[in-house]
């Protein structure tokens, strides 16, 4: 049963998430709080994680999220679901694409999807800078204001947008001195 679960949900994931991985994130967390197949702080390790190895992160989260839930089939399973409204989707529209890529419609369909998928990418980045740079369950049992903001995490949010706009270097560079900074800060 969970093997169907799994297949269902990330399908529902995969059919919705137009314009990206980003875009899965809003639902990512739905599932955390639906099934609670991982934590919160995991999906958060996961999209790091998934930013900074090769691949869709959609398809990472899936793999994750699947491995962690039942195993290396579970991940399989959750990656196909991920994987397949795409495949079906693709298929259909290289059928059809030829009679209709003209048509005013089909045009104004797609201009209609990128204010959605903007909104969906701007929701996703608001949650993880929720997580990552807030603490919002110390504040909630201990109601010391101070203890919302995650300092450490402030700063080198800080510290990483002045080098990416100040340095121009490749992403991977500020990822790589991210993950450094975050094993120094954990042990």
């Amino acid at each position: 049963m969970i093997y169907i679960t799994l297949f269902l949900e990330f399908f529902k994931i995969g059919l919705f998430s137009i314009g990206g991985g980003l875009v899965s994130l809003p639902f990512l967390y739905d599932l955390v709080d639906k099934y609670g197949w991982i934590t919160s702080q995991d999906l958060l390790d996961m999209i790091a994680i998934a930013e900074s190895t090769p691949g869709p992160i959609g398809i990472n989260a899936a793999t994750f999220m699947g491995y962690k839930t039942a195993g290396i089939l579970g991940g399989a399973i959750a990656s196909l679901g991920m994987a397949a409204p795409s495949l079906i989707i693709i298929a259909i529209i290289v059928h059809y694409f030829m009679k209709f890529n003209e048509n005013p419609l089909v045009r104004a369909g797609f201009d209609g999807i990128r204010p959605a998928v903007v909104g969906l990418i701007a929701a996703a980045g608001f949650q993880v800078a929720k997580i990552s740079l807030f603490n919002f369950d110390l504040y909630k049992t201990t109601k010391d204001f101070s203890q919302l903001i995650d300092l450490k995490a402030l700063v080198l949010f800080a510290v990483m947008l002045y080098g990416i706009n100040r340095f121009k270097k490749h992403p991977i560079v500020y990822i790589a001195i991210a993950g450094f900074v975050g094993i120094i800060f954990k042990f």
